[in-house]
Order: C-alpha cells, then structure tokens, then sequence
C-alpha cells in the first residue's frame, strides 16, 4: 500500500515522515522561537522551558534547536524522562555521558556526572542537557535537580539545562519544592498549533520535499486536515498521509475531504 500511493503521486520519498532531516524542517514562527530560546539559556547556562501538547512538535523542535551547536564544541545529552526516582534520572545522564555506573546512591551518581561535566568543560566542550517528557517528573525529583547544576559554589553556570514537555510542566515547575530549578529559568516557549494558512504552507511543504512539486491537497481537504488535526503537526501528518493512501487507492490525483475523513478513521 505505501509503495503503491508513493508510486501513485510521484514521491521519492515518504512523505509528512516523524524523522524528517533538520535542514528539511518548515522554519515556522514556533520552530525559530525555540531555537532562540535554546540558545540564550545555553549561553548564559541556565534553563529553558519548552511546553506544548502531544504531537505538536517539541521534540523536533529540540533537534533543530541542537542542530545549530558546533558538534567540537558542544556535547548534547538527551534523556526522556520518567515518573521514576532522581537515582534513576541520574542513571540516563550517566548513559548519556557514555558511564556505566553500578551504584543507585543519588549522591555517587550526582559525583559522577559532574566529574564528567568537569572533564568535559576542561577539555573545552561545553555540556548541554536536554530533558525531553519533563512533564513526568515528580515534584521530590524537581526539588533535587537543582543540585546538578551547582558547579564551585554556583559562581559559574557550566551545566545549561533544556525542559520540554507537555502544559502541566509549567504547573510543576510553580510548587515550592521546584522553586530552586524554577528561579534558573530565563526562558520560556510554547509550541502552538499551527493556523489554518501555515497548515496549508506546512502540507505543501512536505510534498516538495518528498519530491513532489504539485499540491495534492484540494482547499476542502487542508481545511478538513486543519481541523481534524487542531493544527498538531503529528496528527496531520498521519492525517496527510492517510488521504494520500485513500486517493490513490480511488485513482484520484486530487486529494478531498472525504479522503481525509477515511484517514481519520485509521487513527486514534
């Protein structure tokens, strides 16, 4: 079926693919904001914030916005998150840094990841960790990572740290017991749902660079993928991708709303 609507329309490649190379990304408004953002709290190796909901693309955002760091000069450790302990957070960093490391004592694993956070920096690489799913930490984990990033009395800020996860993030963040993170963060971008002009830029997007040049998508169908989707990029991805299936399994060569609507029964 895939090869067949590929072969049907023309495409060289999948298209509205979720690994879509970094020089191929939309630059959209939201995409440039957390870039920015990203940058200015690694600069001043403090703490950015990126919130948005499920599958409206934080965590490609977060390759973008790490794409842009000189790869001799930065070292970009990305963990996901869990609802588990500090311990096992700390655990992730360490596998990021390349450690294994047998101890499940928080304050062993806190030694060694800012002894290799040390070795980094002195050997000029300047660490950079992102945090992606930040929304699933639990409050007593918040209130111990502020730890991680106190280097030599907190006279120098050597341990930039990237959140994203969903809205409830900024709400974990206000407790009491966050506080300690919170007041490090200097930065803060929301990813928001794309409107109805940038949906219809974002689809025509990526059909170019799947190889095909022509828009596929009549106005009714964008419209129908718009509000099918609320403007969340994973969903009208799946959305765009299902209604090419359905057009060329009619021999259609002009996708329509009704295409859309058979895809949308295919997901969830």
């Amino acid at each position: 079926m895939r090869e067949h609507y590929r072969a049907f329309f023309g495409f060289k490649k999948e298209p509205f693919s979720q690994d879509i190379r970094v020089e191929d990304m939309m630059k959209h408004a939201c995409l440039i904001g957390v870039k920015e953002r990203f940058l200015y709290a690694v600069n001043l190796g403090a703490i950015a914030v990126i919130t948005g909901d499920v599958g409206s693309g934080k965590s490609s955002a977060l390759r973008f916005a790490s794409a842009t760091l000189h790869p001799s000069e930065y070292r970009v450790l990305y963990v996901t998150a869990t609802s588990g302990t500090i311990a096992e957070l700390y655990k992730q960093i360490c596998h990021a840094l390349n450690m294994e490391v047998k101890s499940s004592s928080k304050a062993n694993l806190s030694r060694v990841i800012k002894s290799c956070i040390m070795e980094l920096v002195n050997k000029k690489e300047r660490p950079v960790l992102i945090i992606d799913e930040a929304s699933l930490i639990r409050l007593d984990v918040f209130s111990e990572l502020h730890t991680l990033v106190q280097f030599e009395g907190d006279s120098k800020s050597i341990l930039p740290i990237v959140l994203a996860g969903q809205n409830n993030l900024m709400d974990s963040l206000m407790f009491r017991q966050s506080r300690p993170l919170a007041s490090r963060v200097v930065a803060r971008g929301h990813m928001e749902s794309l409107n109805a002009e940038d949906m219809a830029t974002y689809l025509q997007h990526h059909q170019n660079i799947a190889g095909c040049k022509k828009n596929l998508f009549s106005e009714q169908a964008v419209t129908a993928i718009h509000q099918g989707s609320g403007g969340l990029l994973r969903r009208a991805n799946n959305l765009a991708r299902g209604a090419l299936v359905a057009a060329a399994s009619e021999k259609c060569m002009t996708v329509s709303a009704d295409h859309v609507r058979v895809a949308s029964t295919e997901i969830i």
